[in-house]
C-alpha cells in the first residue's frame, strides 16, 4: 500500500511542471517581455532554494569540509557539461552562440534535483504513509516557483512552449527513478543522497551565476535592471517564505 501512495504522490510532484501551461494564456508579446523577468525569478530561486533549503539540510549530515569538496565537484561538473553542450551547438571559432544550451544545462540541473526529491519522498514512505504524505506536500509547495523558473528559461532558451512543457515534465518524472529506488534499499539511499545534496547546490550555483545571471545583462535600461532584480528578490523571498511552511 505504501508503495502505492509512493507513486501517486511522486506522480502529483511531477504534474507540478505543467504549472507553465499557465503561459499558454498569455500572449506571445507579453510573454517575451516578462521572460527577462522571469529568468531573474528563476536565478534568484536557484539561489535561494542552494543556501536557503539545501546547504542547511547538508550540514545536518555531513562536515564542512565534505560539503565544499561535494560543491566544487559540481560547479566543475557542470563547467565540464556545459563545455560539452557548447561544443556540440558551436564548432566554429566566432560563430554566434546557439542560446539553446542554457536550457538544457537548467534540465540536467532540474533532473538532478528532482531526483534527489524522490530519494526523499521514497525514504519517507519506507518509514511512514503519513511521513511519506506530508513530504511531497513540502516538496509540492517547493516545486511550484522553481518549475515555473524553469519553464520560462526553457522558452527564454528557444524552446516552443509545447516542447517545453514536455521537456519539463520529462525533468520531474526522474522523480520516479528517485522514489522507487530509496523505497527499496531504505536507509542505504541516505548515503547517496548526503552527497547529491551538496552536489547539487554547486550545479545551482553554476547555472544562477554563470548562465542565468548573465543572460539578464544583456537588457540594459534602468527599468528592466529594476524589474530584474525584483524578479532575483522575488525567487529569493519566495525560497524564504517556504521555511515557513516546512
Amino acid at each position: 500500500m505504501a508503495f502505492f501512495y509512493l507513486i501517486l504522490s511522486i506522480l502529483a510532484v511531477s504534474a507540478v511542471s505543467f504549472i507553465g501551461a499557465l503561459a499558454l494564456s498569455i500572449k506571445r508579446t507579453k510573454l517575451e517581455k516578462i521572460l527577462h523577468i522571469m529568468v531573474a525569478f528563476s536565478a534568484g530561486a536557484l539561489i535561494g532554494d542552494a543556501f536557503i533549503h539545501l546547504l542547511p539540510e547538508s550540514l545536518e549530515t555531513n562536515t564542512s569540509f565534505f560539503i565544499s569538496i561535494s560543491i566544487f565537484a559540481g560547479i566543475i561538473t557542470f563547467f565540464l557539461l556545459e563545455k560539452i553542450l557548447r561544443w556540440r551547438h558551436c564548432h566554429e571559432v566566432g560563430c554566434d552562440e546557439h542560446p539553446r544550451h542554457l536550457g538544457q544545462i537548467n534540465l540536467v540541473g532540474d533532473g538532478i534535483h528532482n531526483l534527489i526529491d524522490g530519494l526523499l519522498i521514497g525514504a519517507s514512505f519506507a518509514v511512514s504513509i503519513p511521513l511519506g504524505v506530508t513530504t511531497t506536500i513540502a516538496v509540492i509547495l517547493h516545486e511550484i516557483p522553481q518549475e515555473l523558473g524553469d519553464f520560462c528559461v526553457l522558452l527564454h532558451s528557444g524552446f516552443t512552449v509545447k516542447k517545453a512543457l514536455f521537456f519539463n515534465f520529462i525533468s520531474a518524472a526522474i522523480a520516479i527513478l528517485g522514489g522507487i529506488a530509496a523505497f527499496l534499499i531504505g536507509n542505504d539511499a541516505s548515503e547517496f543522497t548526503s552527497f547529491m545534496l551538496p552536489f547539487t547546490i554547486g550545479g545551482f550555483i553554476y547555472i544562477a551565476l554563470t548562465d542565468l545571471i548573465p543572460e539578464l545583462h544583456k537588457e540594459l535600461s534602468f527599468k528592466n535592471t529594476l524589474w530584474q532584480v525584483l524578479g532575483l528578490l522575488g525567487g529569493i523571498g519566495v525560497m524564504f517564505s517556504l521555511l515557513f511552511l516546512e
